[in-house]
């Protein structure tokens, strides 16, 4: 069955919201946003610690504690993840997975690592890609503001290689921008792995979730803004996909 996840951004232990990972706004409190989703109709959760230095990141285990607390469904915890330490301290405190971007690029054992420790299932390697001039896409890091160089598609492969459980995918193109997922990039990678792939990036609608599904074969598609800013609600959302034929979980 598909999955519909709610994406929040977590800057100072506030939700926030941008395009193209900038122009930050506050958007509410994670917890109670959490709760929200969780009891309105959310598959999983994932949350972004975008402000992830060391303060930042002892804030996110302390909501992550919260949130585990609130919530009945998985959940994500992802940003400034650079160590199995760091893994370990965010599922201790109640993750059920974990994201892993810059690191991976920086250290790509650091999958193979985490996976022989802590599980496959419970790593998520995040891949944020941008398109070049040259219809290739690369992956981008440091908050999308950094080219690695490396071929998106390629990544995706050896990330499957070294034991990651999933992917997410995010369009640092399509970023908050509202027009649609980038369907070519993530049929790109969801046609090069075996592993489920969540789509990211640029969702404006029900009808981009609608579309993301029929038109490739993500396991899950994720959202922020129009969730955050009540322009739909979950339910809403899979009674769409029920009603075009697509296979949602839940009531």
């Amino acid at each position: 069955m598909k999955k519909i996840i709610p994406c929040l951004d977590v800057k100072d232990g506030k939700v926030v919201k941008g395009i193209h990972f900038e122009g930050m706004r506050e958007m509410g409190d994670p917890v109670e946003m959490a709760s929200d989703y969780s009891n309105n109709g959310a598959d999983e959760l994932v949350f972004l610690d975008i402000s992830a230095t060391t303060e930042g990141r002892k804030t996110m285990v302390d909501v992550v504690k919260k949130v585990a607390k609130k919530v009945s469904i998985p959940f994500t915890v992802g940003g400034g993840i650079k160590t199995a330490d760091d893994i370990g301290r965010i599922l201790e405190a109640g993750a059920d997975k974990v994201g892993i971007n810059t690191a991976a690029v920086d250290r790509p054992e650091l999958i193979k690592e985490a996976a022989e420790k802590f599980g496959s299932a419970t790593i998520v390697a995040a891949v944020d890609a941008k398109q070049m001039s040259d219809g290739t896409w690369h992956v981008m890091t440091h908050g999308g503001m950094k080219d690695s160089g490396l071929d998106a598609v390629q990544w995706a492969k050896m990330l499957e290689e070294l034991g990651a459980g999933e992917i997410l995918l995010t369009s640092v193109d399509r970023d908050g921008v509202k027009d649609g997922y980038d369907l070519e990039l993530t049929k790109a990678i969801v046609d090069a792995v075996d592993i489920p792939v969540i789509a990211s990036g640029g969702c404006g609608s029900a009808e981009d979730i609608v579309e993301v599904f029929e038109k490739t074969n993500v396991a899950a598609a994720l959202a922020a803004s129009i969730f955050h800013q009540n322009e739909v609600g979950i339910p809403e959302v899979k009674t769409l996909c029920r009603e075009r034929g697509v296979d949602v979980s839940g009531a």
